[in-house]
């Protein structure tokens, strides 16, 4: 059996999904190929995504913001939204019963200095990795796992 598809998706696709492509890429390339969109795509992965994963060995620096309707031939076999905005607007062809929703704070509306906002980005970076790469471990195809287990673990904010 070949690797197992993810696809995450976020309104905006800048930060949270962008992120946590890079985390499933990286850490459980051996059984994961994560891809990452959006429904109302940003254009832009945001600068302080991009350093928050340059902290921990992660190049997501060549990756783009885009829409969700580009993956509609990729038949993924999860698909995990890690926004409300999303979970709520998720498109009907991604099918039934493969969606799982993780919601994490969104980064970008964090206000202060470059500094302080990095501090929110690094945050949701490893709530990020916390909830969603040790889900990812343990999901099976046919007997798909509650995401609320893996909640109270990262303390993953709404």
């Amino acid at each position: 059996m070949g690797k197992l598809r993810v696809l995450i998706l976020c309104t905006g696709n800048s930060c949270r999904s962008q992120m946590a492509e890079g985390l499933i890429n990286h850490h459980l390339s051996g059984g994961w190929e994560a891809f990452s969109a959006g429904s109302h795509p940003s254009g832009q992965v945001h600068p302080l995504a991009i350093g928050a994963m340059a902290e921990i060995g992660i190049d997501i620096s060549r990756n783009r913001s885009e829409s969700v309707e580009i993956y509609r031939n990729l038949s993924p076999d999860l698909v995990i939204t890690v926004c409300d905005n999303a979970a709520n607007n998720c498109p009907a062809w991604l099918g039934e019963g493969k969606k799982v929703h993780i919601p994490f704070a969104d980064p970008a509306e964090a206000v202060g200095s470059e500094a302080e906002r990095m501090v929110v980005f690094r945050a949701v970076r490893d709530e990020i990795a916390q909830a969603i790469l040790p889900f990812l471990r343990d999901w099976q195809p046919t007997h798909p796992i509650s995401a609320m287990s893996y909640y109270s673990s990262a303390q993953v904010s709404q």
